[in-house]
This record gives structure tokens, C-alpha cells and sequence, in this order.
């Protein structure tokens, strides 16, 4: 009976080696249908324009540019329109012109320090 266990033990032994051989042909299969997959879906950094997320950075950095230039520029054309058109309702000219061209100045800068986030909000 002793002998009857050790050549099952000698049996079961044997059978791993060959299901362990045929596990690993078949992760070595794997891992290399793995990797020419991977391989093919990686951008190719060789070729010019697939750059994208530099470009798409670049491209919200220069959209938040123009965002506040404009911003600015809008501030100190309202402010000197304003201003013009007092001076000619009131007869005041150069005096409106002038002090509502500063106020639209001042008012663009506010504008593009809230819209940058700079300005903090103290409640």
C-alpha cells in the first residue's frame, strides 16, 4: 500500500511538469501577441504633428491669451466710448474722455486678474 502511494505521488508530479511546460508556452504566446499589440497602438513620436498633448496645451494657452487680451482691450474701448460720448453730450471735452478711458483701464485689469484666477475670494 506504501508503494501504491508513492508511484501516484511519482504520477502526479510527472503531470504538472507537462501542464506547467504547456502553461508556459502558452503566457509566452501571450505576452508576445501582447506586445505587438501594444507596440501598434503606441503613437509614433518619430513622425511630426502626433505631438498631442503638447498641442492641445499650446492651444488652451493661446486661447486663454487672446481671452484675456481682449478682455483688457474690451475694458479701455467701452471706457474711452463712454468717455467720448459724454464729452460731446456735456461739452466737456477732453476731461470724460480721460477719466473714463482710466476707468476702463482699470476695469479691463480687474477683469483679466478675476478671469486668471490671481485674485483670491475673501468672504
Amino acid at each position: 500500500m506504501a508503494e501504491d502511494k508513492n508511484s501516484n505521488a511519482g504520477g502526479n508530479r510527472a503531470q504538472p511538469s507537462s501542464d506547467e511546460a504547456a502553461l508556459s508556452a502558452r503566457l509566452g504566446s501571450l505576452d508576445q501577441r501582447l506586445s505587438e499589440i501594444r507596440d501598434s497602438r503606441k503613437p509614433r513620436t518619430d513622425q511630426p504633428g502626433t505631438e498631442s498633448g503638447d498641442t492641445a496645451a499650446r492651444a488652451s494657452a493661446m486661447a486663454l491669451g487672446f481671452r484675456l487680451s481682449s478682455e483688457l482691450v474690451a475694458g479701455v474701448v467701452v471706457g474711452a466710448a463712454l468717455g467720448w460720448g459724454f464729452d460731446r453730450l456735456l461739452s466737456t471735452s477732453p476731461f470724460g474722455f480721460i477719466v473714463f478711458l482710466l476707468l476702463g483701464f482699470v476695469a479691463g485689469v480687474v477683469n483679466v486678474v478675476r478671469s486668471a484666477g490671481v485674485a483670491s475670494r475673501r468672504r
